[in-house]
């Protein structure tokens, strides 16, 4: 599917009355969510797309501020802004039971989501597992690019007009797998769904999110630590930013961690290696 095809074969919703939100859905069975990471968005599903939606009923958006959904300049961005606009997403579909395949960003999103869920007995969003990809979930073993770090500073603002397809392609270079690179027509889409309707101006705001993860550790790390619910990792191993070191943490603190490492394959194991990535999750969800 090429990504005009992604973007023809979606929907939008209205959320909040004014902001527009890019979503797929499609399939049969139960429910799965797949969320995705910064700074890209619900492309990065692609290659697992087909396979995912013989078996399950699909449902994925490009979370506000990514991809082909509005991405306003004055708007608050947060993580449990984000969760705020997968509850709208979620009633919107009269979704009340599901299940979640997360990655990056994704993840912490989802940790927000686990809490609320852990601390609300009357949470109205049923979460019957979550599989995490390769993210930055603590903060004590999570490694920023260069990049990253410089756009959480003040030069962030003036970093950003300097960003483009080529920037992508160096970050993506160095935390992909080494004999996973991504083609040259892949950073092409990746950085046309991040440029998409002035992107990259919201960028230094998205990457506020990395001071989140250490305002909320605790928080949402015993969101998987204390939520009785099947949770498994799959990890791509060689990934600088939480890669093995990240899964050995995970491991350290989780009780029972379902862990998978794939020892060859960087950030974006769905991208890398969606065979692999289908096979290990197809795998947790027949265990439960």
């Amino acid at each position: 599917m090429t990504l005009e095809d992604w973007k023809n074969s979606g929907s939008y919703f209205e959320y909040n009355d004014i902001y527009q939100i890019f979503y797929k859905k499609s399939g049969n069975g139960e429910p799965l969510l797949l969320v995705h990471g910064f700074p890209t968005s619900s492309w990065d599903w692609e290659k697992t797309w087909d396979s995912l939606t013989e078996k399950y009923q699909v449902y994925t958006l490009d979370m506000i501020g990514y991809g082909f959904s509005s991405k306003p300049i004055d708007f608050k961005y947060t993580i449990s802004a984000q969760v705020d606009l997968w509850e709208a997403f979620l009633e919107e579909n009269n979704l009340s039971s599901f299940h979640i395949l997360a990655h990056d960003f994704g993840d912490t999103v989802v940790q927000e989501m686990l809490a609320r869920f852990k601390e609300n007995p009357e949470y109205e969003f049923n979460i019957k597992s979550v599989c995490f990809l390769n993210g930055g979930m603590f903060p004590e073993t999570n490694f920023p690019t260069i990049t990253q770090k410089l756009l959480l500073t003040p030069l962030g603002s003036i970093l950003k007009h300097f960003m483009g397809r080529n920037t992508l392609a160096k970050n993506f270079k160095k935390i992909f797998g080494k004999d996973t690179q991504p083609t040259d027509k892949e950073v092409d889409d990746f950085w046309e769904v991040v440029d998409y309707n002035s992107g990259k101006n919201v960028i230094p705001k998205l990457i506020k999110y990395l001071t989140e993860r250490d305002t909320y550790k605790i928080r949402w790390r015993e969101a998987i630590q204390h939520t009785d619910i099947p949770k498994r990792l799959i990890d791509g191993g060689c990934d600088p930013i939480s890669g093995k070191h990240m899964a050995e943490f995970y491991k350290e603190i989780v009780p029972n961690a379902d862990v998978v490492v794939l020892e060859e394959i960087g950030h974006y194991p769905q991208v890398e290696s969606p065979d692999e990535v289908l096979a290990h999750y197809y795998e947790f969800r027949n265990a439960i």
